[in-house]
């Protein structure tokens, strides 16, 4: 990519496919990275990295799938500074319009000893080698030098001006194990500025992690000191402590526009749904007090705030809600609406359905209305988002009566498995554990339960429960999700969701188990 006519233009590259799904426990299927991938788009991210395509055959299938599907942003695929990577990326980014290599390799004292146990010339090397082989396969070439804001700055300037002669066109520099401050990161990309004499034929990016809680910050002072593409996740999803979150480098770009004359071509609007789908995807529920996408990031209750709001909102908010795509649960639709209320109110919602899932979402509105007296944009959006990705299970819901309280609980379970309708009893140590009893005995696994968490989608006794389950078999981890106004409903949804993508894993690993 060539550096953007508009000076004050910044690329936004997202990394939740690949950066992001790094996270212990936050692994996703193909069909969810497709979905991501596709929200990510709508947003107008410049470029997505979808994967590692070398790390297995899931990964590159998931990046080859989405070089398909994606028709406007840039799909992008990591590999290390190999011959093997660099054509398993080219292999996999060949179906997209428009597709990038992004090969690295360590630069730093430490990493080049210990991790590498290379000399600083063979490192030198490498970089010359991969960056030139990958441009045999795309013009679109990034570079990054692993460990930046811990190299020493002669070997990092000769390592970026060789990747910039070979043909790389983006120059990334990470914080690595996000060691930087804002201070001493600005003046590093500073120094290269100065220093690199053709850094002016590439793009400067940044990938901060969030180690001390400054990934966003040094990703803002990269900016101001020439960094023109910023490295981040949907929810800072990442490593360790995580990334940059994509949602407070957009926002403050465009709420601190004043000190700050930068922008970006994300639609804010759509940040909550990006930032829903990807916590209901892994698992990792958003913090109530995280800035821009937690609940109460808008949310004022004490007297002098509230008094203040009420005369003026510039009082105590910096940016609206609606903003970032969150609306004020102001009651909309009921159960005499229709379709073409609902059709228009999943456009609102940035949802685009085909007729036949259309249908079923209306249908599954329609029982939502009935049981529940306030339907809200938040109790379609977890019916919609809950719905999607569920027309292949094999395993499936039929009905669930449970006794429980002081004594002893007891679930009657009916299930359909492969077409086939199982029902028993089983009784547990509460009403979750005997449901999930009673799915153990209908259908045999060795899936050990690792988490369990339950958040209300809208206040009230009648909101919907939105439930993520994460199972565990043979080194193999999923997480499910579920969504209804009975709790232990949206439990079993959960279970057998995570219980129908370990059995996807299953068939797809069995035929490498016997060729190995």
């Amino acid at each position: 990519m060539t550096p953007h006519p508009d000076a004050n233009r910044i690329t936004i590259f997202d990394t939740t496919l690949r950066d992001g799904e790094q996270s212990p426990g936050a692994s996703m299927n193909l069909e969810e990275k497709i979905r991501i991938a596709q929200v990510l788009e709508e947003m107008g991210v410049d470029v997505i990295e979808a994967g590692f395509p070398a790390a297995s055959n899931g990964d590159f299938e998931a990046v080859r799938e989405i070089a398909k599907t994606i028709t406007t942003s840039v799909v992008c695929g990591l590999s290390r500074a190999t011959k093997n990577d660099i054509e398993r990326v080219a292999e996999a980014i060949a179906p997209a319009p428009r597709g990038r290599i992004h090969t690295f390799i360590s630069t730093s004292p430490l990493h080049m000893k210990y991790k590498l146990q290379l000399e600083p010339a063979d490192v030198y090397q490498r970089v010359i080698d991969s960056v030139t082989y990958a441009r045999r396969f795309t013009d679109d070439v990034e570079w990054s030098c692993e460990d930046g804001s811990r190299s020493e700055h002669d070997f990092l300037c000769r390592c970026i001006e060789a990747a910039i002669d070979a043909g790389a066109r983006t120059i990334n520099v990470p914080d690595t194990v996000g060691y930087a401050i804002p201070d001493e990161f600005a003046a590093l990309i500073s120094m290269i500025r100065n220093r690199v004499p053709n850094i002016d034929k590439a793009v400067i990016s940044v990938h901060c992690h969030n180690d001390l809680g400054l990934a966003v910050a040094n990703s803002l002072a990269a900016v101001g000191a020439g960094a023109r593409q910023v490295e981040c996740t949907i929810n800072g999803l990442g490593e360790r402590a995580g990334n940059a979150a994509m949602e407070e480098i957009v926002m403050a770009l465009r709420t601190r526009h004043d000190r700050m004359p930068f922008h970006s071509g994300v639609k804010s609007e759509t940040i909550m749904r990006a930032s829903r789908l990807v916590s209901a995807i892994t698992g990792f529920v958003v913090q109530p007090n995280k800035a821009i996408v937690g609940a109460n990031a808008f949310a004022h209750e004490s007297g002098i705030h509230q008094d203040g709001m009420l005369k003026h909102a510039g009082t105590y908010e910096i940016m609206t809600p609606e903003s970032v795509g969150l609306s004020r649960s102001k009651l909309v639709l009921g159960k005499h609406s229709g379709r073409h209320a609902f059709r228009e109110k999943l456009k609102d919602l940035n949802y685009e359905l085909g007729d036949n899932a259309l249908e079923d979402a209306f249908r599954r509105f329609k029982e939502l209305a009935d049981i529940k007296k306030d339907v809200f944009d938040e109790d379609i959006v977890a019916l919609v988002d809950d719905q999607l990705g569920r027309s292949n299970d094999r395993i499936k819901l039929v009905a669930l009566e449970l006794e429980c309280g002081t004594r002893k609980s007891r679930a009657r379970l009916t299930l359909t498995v492969d077409g086939e309708e199982r029902a028993c009893e089983a009784a547990g140590d509460g009403p979750v554990d005997s449901a999930f009893q009673g799915i153990k005995k209908l259908f045999a696994s060795e899936a050990r339960l690792q988490l369990f968490q339950v958040h209300a989608v809208t206040g009230g006794t009648d909101a919907q429960a939105e439930v993520t389950v994460r199972l565990e078999e043979n080194g193999r981890t999923v997480n499910g999700q579920g969504a209804d106004t009975d709790t232990m409903v949206a439990s079993v949804k959960a279970y057998l969701h995570a219980l129908n993508k370990l059995l996807v894993k299953r068939e797809k690993r069995a035929p490498q188990a016997l060729s190995a």
